[in-house]
C-alpha cells in the first residue's frame, strides 16, 4: 500500500511558476514510477509528466514540455512538479500516482491539488 499526499497548488498568474510536491508513504517508494495527472472540468485526465523509479527516464505530454519539470527524491519518498511560464489552460486539478515498477498501472492516487492560473 502507498499513499500519496499532494501540496502546493493554489493560484498564480499567467508566466507564474508553482512546485507541486507528492509525499509518499512506505518503503519501497523507488519501486514505483510516479506520474503528475491532471483534468480540468470537462477534459479527460491527462497525464502531464511520469518519471522512472531511479530518476533516470523522463516524460512529458507536448503541452507542457519545456515548462515542467518533474524530479524525485527517493530519499525523501517525495515527486515534485516544477511548473514554469504557466498559462491559464493549465489550470486544473493535479494528482499525482504510483505506478509499481513501472507497468503502465497506476494503482494508487493522491486527493489531487488545484491550480489556477488566471490570466
Amino acid at each position: 500500500q502507498v499513499q500519496l499526499v499532494e501540496s502546493g497548488g493554489g493560484l498564480v498568474q499567467a508566466g507564474g511558476s508553482l512546485r507541486l510536491s507528492c509525499a509518499a508513504s512506505g518503503r519501497t517508494f523507488s519501486s514505483y514510477s510516479m506520474g503528475w495527472f491532471r483534468q480540468a472540468p470537462g477534459k479527460e485526465r491527462e497525464n502531464v509528466a511520469k518519471i522512472g523509479g531511479s530518476g533516470g527516464f523522463t516524460y512529458y505530454a507536448k503541452s507542457v514540455k519545456g515548462r515542467f519539470t518533474i524530479s524525485r527524491d527517493n530519499a525523501k519518498n517525495t515527486v515534485y512538479l516544477q511548473m514554469n511560464t504557466l498559462k491559464p489552460e493549465d489550470t486544473a486539478v493535479y494528482y499525482c500516482a504510483a505506478d509499481y515498477l513501472g507497468q503502465g498501472r497506476y494503482d494508487y492516487w493522491g486527493q489531487g491539488t488545484q491550480v489556477t492560473v488566471s490570466s
